[in-house]
């Protein structure tokens, strides 16, 4: 049995919480979703294990707004992403792309998807969200020169990471 046809879709701005127990994100049908645990930090490259769905949002700088953007996601009706405001994005083996300035997927081989983002260039927070049926992990990019330039950095991203 073949996997069901599906395309790119563009994804809206959704509302977002950033809680100390992970971050919520509130669609455009008014639905509620809650990616748990505080995310761990990463620079430059996150490679997600074989077979895992990618799920990238980027905020605005406000922390209030974001746009969620699914990658490789086979299971979702394009209807129910447009619906949600959730975008989607379809990579082959060894194809690219610019989901967001400052924020690139590829798929290098193996049912892997690599991740790397700037969220200097992204303009607000950039957080990846790794899940299959057993599990979910999260991670946020981070600048390097936020780790050399300070010594634990402002005082929001160590609420972040102290909860």
């Amino acid at each position: 049995m073949s996997a069901p046809h599906r395309s790119d879709v563009a994804p809206a701005s959704v509302s977002i919480a950033l809680r100390e127990e992970g971050v919520e994100v509130e669609y455009l049908d008014g639905r509620v979703t809650f990616y748990h645990g505080v995310p761990q930090r990463v620079e430059g490259t996150l490679t997600t294990a074989p077979g895992k769905e990618s799920h990238v949002l980027v905020t605005d700088p406000t922390e209030t707004e974001g746009v969620l953007l699914y990658v490789n996601d086979l299971k979702t009706h394009d209807d129910i992403l447009e619906d949600t405001g959730v975008g989607r994005v379809i990579l082959g083996e060894g194809e690219e792309e610019e989901l967001f300035p400052g924020v690139t997927a590829r798929r290098p081989g193996g049912q892997r998807t690599e991740i790397d983002a700037d969220p200097e260039v992204a303009g607000g927070r950039v957080f990846v969200f790794v899940e299959d049926d057993w599990g979910e992990d999260s991670y946020e990019f981070v600048a390097a020169a936020d780790d050399e330039a300070s010594d634990g950095g402002d005082d929001a991203d160590d609420a972040d990471t102290e909860a």
